[in-house]
């Protein structure tokens, strides 16, 4: 067992061109979910499905995130991030394609499940690159910056979802999404640095499963790993029922419906930005504890609102907005140190945060559809209160267990 070691790469042209071209692939698989929700009553219709798979799409999408991530990411650690990461942008390009051919509901669905394979790569091959690559304060900034590109996508998708519903076929969204992914293989075949040291070493799968034992076994990486997935599990509730929400129960057209986007994912942008001016200045416990409050306010906000008052969306979306300021405030500090907090080679500890994430999104999203269709949005957001309670407890056990040069602020010279 070997950890990776950060190699305080320059930021320069090059690199500079690598970022755009992994925040690109990224851009591609989130708004390859995004978008499609904008059309996912027309999916139904037109294969002449039920209501219930419109959030299904999410949880099928969400299903292949989780599929071969133990498998991506000690793989990535050995046989190099980067042929492993142009392989993932290949083989998402192909899926996005072929999901052009679907003839009906499953097929879809199957082609959905593909897609989100893709979304494996992201953090097991690409993030655990950006962490390896640069020292901590220029990761936790680059990460936090990164984070409002990517979350253009939420933004950006049920627009261009939207708009291009109305002069075309749904199918075109995934036309231009796999446009965007072969951009980004250009520039990451052109660009992408090898950060893995223990590239060369024979895959073994006895030392692979000692080294996810040592992930497992440690409670304070479990904690991290667990609040991560918590405190996005409401917006990833958000991004699936809302379609239902608004357009089939609400009664808004798709326009409105996009409309309504703007607030909670312009939250998100704009506690990147905070974070991102404050990472150099606070230490990032206290980041993190800044968060406390904005989430929870926001989370009962939307609860209140929807069980005492009838057709309170409005509400509903405020309170998600500020509660989703509250998550981007803290989550690329909370990365940083649950990545940090185990000594196992970084593709690997990456790999297992991201598969826990994805379990918890999948069932997440899942129990919310099914409370949602048995009681409405009251229990919904019920449902997302809760998970804002479990965010809260599990980043107290984490920050709790965080050994004291872990609180120290962070600076240009040192890195975890």
């Amino acid at each position: 067992m070997k950890n990776s070691l950060t190699l305080k790469i320059t930021l320069d042209r090059r690199t500079l061109l690598f970022v755009i071209s992994l925040v690109l692939f990224e851009f591609a698989v989130y708004i390859a979910n995004d978008m499609i929700q904008a059309g996912m009553l027309m999916v139904v219709s037109d294969f002449k499905a039920g209501l219930e798979w419109v959030p299904t799409a999410m949880t099928f999408y969400l299903a292949g995130g989780i599929l071969f991530e133990l498998l991506i990411g000690p793989v990535s650690d050995r046989l190099g991030r980067r042929p492993v990461m142009l392989t993932g942008v290949v083989f998402f390009v192909i899926t996005c394609l072929a999901i052009l051919w679907a003839t009906n509901i499953e097929q879809f669905m199957l082609m959905r499940f593909l897609q989100g394979i893709g979304m494996c790569f992201i953090g097991a091959v690409g993030y655990a690159t950006i962490q390896e690559a640069f020292e901590e304060a220029t990761c936790v900034k680059m990460i936090a910056l990164m984070a409002n590109v990517a979350l253009i996508a939420p933004l950006l998708g049920p627009l261009i979802g939207v708009a291009l519903i109305q002069v075309a076929s749904w199918k075109m969204m995934f036309v231009f999404v796999a446009i965007l992914g072969a951009f980004s293989f250009i520039g990451l075949w052109r660009t992408m640095p090898e950060t893995a040291v223990l590239k060369g070493e024979k895959l073994s799968f006895a030392v692979v499963a000692f080294d996810y034992k040592t992930v497992f076994s440690n409670v304070r990486f479990l904690c991290g790993a667990l609040a991560l997935a918590f405190a996005n599990l409401p917006l990833l509730s958000w991004i699936a029922q809302s379609p239902v929400i608004l357009m089939s129960t609400e009664k808004l057209s798709t326009f409105e419906y996009g409309l309504l986007q703007i607030p909670i994912f312009g939250a998100l942008i704009a506690g990147n930005i905070t974070l991102a001016s404050l990472s150099g200045k606070k230490k990032l416990p206290t980041l993190i504890r800044m968060a406390a409050a904005p989430i929870m306010a926001g989370l009962f906000i939307a609860f209140i609102s929807t069980v005492y008052f009838f057709h309170a969306y409005l509400w509903m979306v405020a309170g998600l907005s500020l509660y989703a300021f509250g998550v981007d405030l803290c989550n690329a500090a909370l990365m940083r140190l649950t990545l940090f907090s185990s000594d196992v080679s970084k593709g690997t500890v990456s790999a297992v945060i991201t598969m826990i994430d994805m379990l918890i999104f999948f069932l997440g999203v899942e129990l919310s559809k099914i409370l949602y269709f048995w009681k409405g949005v009251g229990l919904l957001n019920f449902f997302n209160l809760i998970c804002g309670f479990c965010w809260l407890i599990s980043v107290w056990f984490f920050i709790r267990r965080m050994p004291t040069e872990k609180n120290m602020p962070i600076s240009s010279e040192k890195s975890s």
